[in-house]
């Protein structure tokens, strides 16, 4: 694969953003997820594609943040920054990122990456600095009306080859299912995802001592995020390591130094986009801890993203960055785990898959091109 050349000077032509598109999204069946997908433009109509997982209204699952949040900084700040940018390196981005919500800011940084990658022919793993061929995954368990029901989705995930489930436990719904799972899957690695639906009284305490008697791999966002002091007062009671929910580098590097965690819990979305994913990847790693990734968005194109991150040599973790099996694919190849493992594209240059723009163009609900 060969990059475009400037055959004057004979080196990679630095793309130029000529163009910025986004499409609100929402899945045509079934719980209708929705996302804002980031179309940016370069010379020679080589494209680059970001996503950002939203909702209607309130914080984003994922980090993506309220759909008119992030549709409002994308058209009004982020899109006409990147306007005639000369993208010498995907971190030239970062000024603009700062100009907008988390999910506005990932889904351009990551629009930004395979625009970059796709006018080098270089494959965004590599481009990051990843080092593995596959990526192994997890599967995760919300809340279920019967318990029974929670060893039967545990079987399924392990059936289909995942090595590792993560429970979404909430006050009252907590020890006892962890404990069915834990019963019927003594080898299985299993994370208990409180959803920061703890705090710090007898009580809740009680139950996070509970759960550490079950041999997890660890205890994710036990506590409101910021309160580091509470987490590091919690690793100090229980031997599980902790995954507080970090969402910057201020705060993952204030995490590591008051001890708070041994484990980061990567999203592309979170953190704001692949450069401030790899730089906390960077900073965990070096601390000793271990990493997982998540992915964004029902799209594909925020899994795809995330695959080429959890490459990395720090993600220590099986990482949850499939596509849920069974809806519409919009990337070719789907962003699908098969027998628990997800292959890292490294034949294609970008994100490694090709976008079904006639299909995200016919589902809009909402468009924007800048310039008009």
């Amino acid at each position: 694969m060969e990059g475009d050349t400037d055959e004057r000077e004979g080196r990679v032509r630095v793309p130029q953003i000529q163009g910025c598109d986004a499409f609100r999204v929402a899945m045509p069946r079934g719980r209708r997820p929705e996302s804002v997908l980031v179309r940016l433009t370069g010379q020679d109509d080589v494209v680059g594609w970001g996503e950002a997982a939203v909702t209607a209204r309130g914080p984003g699952g994922g980090g993506g943040g309220a759909a008119g949040d992030v549709w409002a900084d994308i058209e009004e700040r982020m899109g006409p920054a990147l306007i005639g940018l000369d993208l010498e390196r995907p971190e030239d981005v970062s000024a603009a990122a700062e100009l907008g919500c988390a999910g506005a800011a990932s889904a351009i940084d990551m629009a930004c990456w395979d625009l970059w990658c796709r006018s080098r022919g270089e494959p965004l793993a590599h481009a990051l600095g990843g080092t593995r061929t596959s990526i192994v995954t997890g599967a995760r368990i919300t809340p279920e009306p019967l318990l029974e029901t929670v060893v039967t989705r545990a079987n399924q995930a392990v059936g289909a080859g995942h090595t590792r489930v993560t429970v979404d436990v909430r006050p009252g719904w907590d020890i006892e299912p962890v404990r069915l799972i834990r019963q019927a899957f003594p080898a299985l690695a299993v994370v208990a995802d409180a959803g920061h639906a703890y705090r710090e009284t007898p009580e809740h305490l009680a139950v996070m001592e509970a759960l550490d008697g079950y041999g997890l791999l660890a205890i994710a966002r036990p506590f409101p995020g910021e309160d580091l002091a509470a987490h590091a007062r919690l690793q100090r009671l229980v031997g599980t390591a902790l995954a507080p929910g970090i969402g910057d580098l201020d705060t993952l590097d204030a995490a590591i130094s008051r001890e708070a965690g041994r484990v980061l819990e990567l999203g592309v979305a979170g953190m704001g986009g692949l450069t401030a994913a790899r730089a906390a990847h960077d900073l965990a790693y070096a601390a000793g801890w271990d990493v997982w990734c998540t992915g964004t968005g029902a799209f594909g194109i925020g899994q795809a993203a995330a695959v080429a991150l959890a490459s990395l040599p720090g993600v220590t973790l099986p990482s949850e960055v499939s596509d849920p099996a069974g809806g519409p694919a919009f990337v070719s190849p789907p962003v699908r785990s098969s027998g628990g493992v997800v292959g890292v594209p490294y034949t294609q240059p970008g994100l490694g898959h090709e976008i079904d723009e006639a299909r995200i163009e016919r589902l809009a609900s909402r468009r924007l091109r800048i310039p008009a």
